[in-house]
């Protein structure tokens, strides 16, 4: 099932994502949030007719660097022994269609397409073997990384963290399994031309490894978010580009970036 945030007449609501089509998806309007038992209300609505939010408000959302090789080498940069985690703040999530705003303190601003893994329920230490089911779906993302700030400051915070950094959507699809989601072609474009092409197999450490990993320090809540680390091709963005990012089975999440004002 493909699950969606929304908002429609100044209403917000979750629906299940119906048709294959693109200019003929309707929505299901879900009675009840995903990260509990729902039933469909039967109520559709055209996608068309609604703006699409973030699928998910993340309590937060903790990403991976350097967890593709060939990315890692492209900067400069060596593969690390254990997972490398930092944090992207709730404040930095946009959904698909949104404006990434250009920061004032950034010259250098860098796409990173990103496989996303959206938690379903309240965990901590999660065992290799019980990962599946502490995880409600995937969907894409998008780490907006301001590259000179980042390789200026040393730490990632404002780098990585400032307002709309983090593009997630522009649905999350609950129908994969932790298999498959391992192996999924991940792509990014800007303006029709691609940038990224790598599959999520190509990850040093797995899905199961990051989870395994987080939950060993803290907990996570239902709607937190994973990032799993990009691909090589990593480039700049500027000013009225239109970037976006495609993963196989899910879906494609775009987002145009502006002046910051």
């Amino acid at each position: 099932m493909r699950i969606a945030r929304f908002s429609i007449d100044g209403n917000v609501a979750f629906g299940a994502v119906e048709g294959d089509k693109q200019d003929e998806l309707v929505l299901d309007i879900i009675k009840g949030i995903p990260f509990a038992d729902f039933e469909l209300s039967g109520t559709k609505v055209p996608l068309s007719k609604v703006r699409l939010l973030p699928p998910v408000l993340p309590n937060k959302v903790v990403a991976y660097g350097r967890n593709y090789a060939e990315h890692a080498k492209e900067l400069g940069n060596e593969v690390p022994d254990a997972p490398f985690a930092f944090f992207k703040p709730s404040t930095s999530v946009i959904g698909s269609g949104d404006e990434i705003q250009y920061p004032s303190f950034s010259q250098d601003l860098h796409h990173e397409a990103e496989l996303a893994v959206v938690i379903g329920r309240m965990c901590r230490e999660v065992p290799r073997e019980r990962v599946s089911d502490v995880i409600l779906g995937y969907t894409c993302a998008n780490d907006v990384t301001a590259r000179d700030v980042q390789k200026r400051e040393k730490q990632w915070a404002r780098a990585k963290g400032f307002d709309t950094s983090c593009p997630l959507g522009p649905w999350v699809e609950t129908d994969l399994d932790l298999a498959t989601a391992s192996d999924l072609t991940i792509q990014l474009t800007v303006n029709g031309e691609q940038r990224q092409l790598g599959r999520t197999s190509e990850m040093i450490h797995s899905i199961a490894d990051l989870i395994v990993n987080i939950t060993e320090a803290m907990t996570l809540l239902p709607g937190d978010v994973i990032l799993t680390g990009t691909p090589a091709g990593v480039g700049p963005l500027s000013v009225g580009d239109e970037v976006a990012v495609t993963i196989e089975g899910i879906g494609t999440l775009t987002n145009k970036v502006v002046k910051r004002g």
